[in-house]
């Protein structure tokens, strides 16, 4: 008989609705399309009563601060404002959970907290990108990745929003397999599964744009030249600074090279067009940019580990 998996779910003051949906559904629809109870979870909050999300609607929970009792992981699920919900109480229930073996995941801003309660040093994590900064300045010890997801440390991390989706379709399909995964997908009407390497979108009003025109500036030009890739030494010039700068920009603010980031922006729309389209491998190639098929091949299986048509037909 299939053993039920028992998740318990904190909602932080100001959680993201979007993050508990994604994080929660699937779950719900693995139960559903296996006609089996491979799920079950329970709500809690700070007060045990109700949980208020950043868009105003208050959700009922199952319980409090008393200890977690016969959880297969806690997740921690937060939102706007995370850094004033690091309560003293919230960290002694974390520390206590930790200590009885509890296994414990970040969603959304969630990853904050762990930080705070001093549980992701020298692990990597993701978050969602507006509190990057917060984190790389608060508390240097944390590997942060610009991954939607983190699965393969001993706390697992998604950066928010679908992310949630992603994690949770991951470890069902570890559980029980990807064709499960697969049939939750499709019931969500969900095709651009993303594996946790896939990069977060760095959106031109974020943080990291507004702060340097010239980055906003080289991200919109790789954008509009997705097709016709420019090298960094044509949007440097373009830009009227040199090739050099361009780089250090890259590397101050994105931790990575003018070259690779464009790559990855590239691979990104590659991956997306292979499942949400029926264009061929070759058309898919010419509209991202590169020379040839065999080319784009051979670069797309480095980075995802598996061919373009292979990727059509599994999750990663």
């Amino acid at each position: 008989m299939t053993r039920t998996t028992h998740f318990f779910f904190f909602l932080v003051e100001e959680f993201s609705h979007l993050a508990f949906s994604c994080a929660l559904e699937p779950l719900r629809i693995a139960n559903l399309v296996s006609g089996k109870p491979l799920y079950r979870w329970s709500l809690i909050s700070a007060d045990g009563k109700t949980a208020t999300c950043s868009n105003g609607s208050v959700t009922l929970v199952d319980g409090g601060m008393e200890p977690v009792k016969h959880a297969d992981r806690l997740f921690l699920i937060s939102g706007i404002n995370v850094q004033n919900h690091a309560t003293p109480e919230l960290l002694t229930l974390l520390r206590r959970e930790r200590a009885a073996g509890t296994p414990l995941g970040a969603i959304c801003s969630a990853a904050y907290i762990l930080a705070r309660a001093g549980f992701l040093n020298g692990m990597e994590a993701a978050i969602h990108w507006e509190y990057h900064d917060l984190i790389v300045e608060e508390f240097p010890e944390v590997k942060l990745v610009r991954n939607v997801f983190v699965s393969k440390a001993k706390i697992i991390t998604a950066s928010g929003g679908t992310a949630a989706a992603d994690l949770m379709l991951h470890l069902i399909g570890q559980q029980h397999g990807a064709d499960l995964a697969t049939a939750v997908a499709d019931q969500m009407v969900y095709n651009a599964v993303r594996e946790g390497s896939a990069a977060q979108r760095v959106s031109l009003q974020s943080r990291h744009g507004m702060r340097n025109a010239h980055l906003m500036r080289a991200i919109a030009m790789m954008e509009e030249h997705i097709e016709e890739p420019l090298s960094p030494s044509v949007i440097a010039e373009r830009l009227g600074i040199s090739t050099r700068q361009l780089e250090r920009l890259f590397g101050r603010y994105l931790n990575s090279t003018p070259k690779h980031y464009f790559l990855e922006m590239r691979l990104h729309r590659a991956r997306n067009l292979l499942v949400q389209t029926e264009q061929s491998v070759t058309e898919i190639a010419m509209a991202c940019g590169f020379r040839s098929t065999s080319h784009f091949s051979k670069v797309f299986r480095g980075v995802y580990g598996t061919s373009p048509i292979a990727q059509r037909t599994t999750l990663g």
